[in-house]
């Protein structure tokens, strides 16, 4: 008996959880990139790059309803050295909720000075983004890439999610590398994630 309301409970989240995303997409087509929320799948893929022992910072872009922080922490990171920035209002604060302790701000990852101004000069473990890059033009996507990786160690890396074909930022724009980190098939649509990092020197 506890088994199957445990079941329903998991299952009335999971709906009420695309209900929100659903509704951030009707809202704001250009600033949500998927009409439903990334899968765990994914999710965990996506994660799997973050190192706990670092002592460094995540930073995480366009969490949305919550599904990669969840993988995030589930890795082991700590909520108070997890960095989030959100553009929606809305599920900043439903965010907040369900996430006690991990610093979310309401902002946009194109304004990097603004949103992390509270953690200036603070060095990052690695990005996890899922910020809709191509709703967005190709020199800001280079010029934000650059930017992220100038707060990590070389060689760290910037996972993003998109569900083209392409990589969302293309090689030799910049001083960074390209690699297809791997294509995700339970996820609706299937997922695309991609890696971009400085070499080591």
């Amino acid at each position: 008996m506890g088994k199957g309301l445990d079941m329903r409970k998991a299952l009335a989240e999971r709906f009420d959880e695309e209900l929100r995303f659903f509704k951030g997409w009707i809202d704001k087509p250009k600033a949500v990139g998927s009409i439903i929320p990334t899968s765990g799948v994914t999710a965990r893929r996506m994660a799997s790059v973050v190192r706990p022992d670092s002592g460094d910072a995540v930073l995480e872009l366009g969490p949305g309803t919550g599904v990669i922080t969840r993988a995030i922490l589930e890795r082991g990171i700590k909520p108070e050295n997890l960095i989030s920035i959100e553009y929606s209002a809305e599920f900043v604060e439903r965010l907040r909720a369900d996430y006690p302790g991990v610093n979310f701000i309401h902002g946009s990852a194109f304004d990097l000075d603004e949103a992390l101004a509270p953690w200036k000069g603070r060095r990052f473990d690695s990005v996890i983004s899922a910020i809709p890059m191509l709703n967005f033009p190709l020199p800001e996507r280079v010029d934000l890439v650059e930017r992220l990786l100038d707060l990590m160690p070389p060689g760290r890396p910037i996972v993003q999610i998109t569900y083209g074909a392409l990589s969302p930022v293309p090689a030799g724009k910049g001083s960074y590398s390209v690699k297809h980190f791997d294509f995700v098939v339970r996820n609706i649509p299937p997922a695309q994630l991609w890696i971009y990092r400085r070499s080591e020197q």
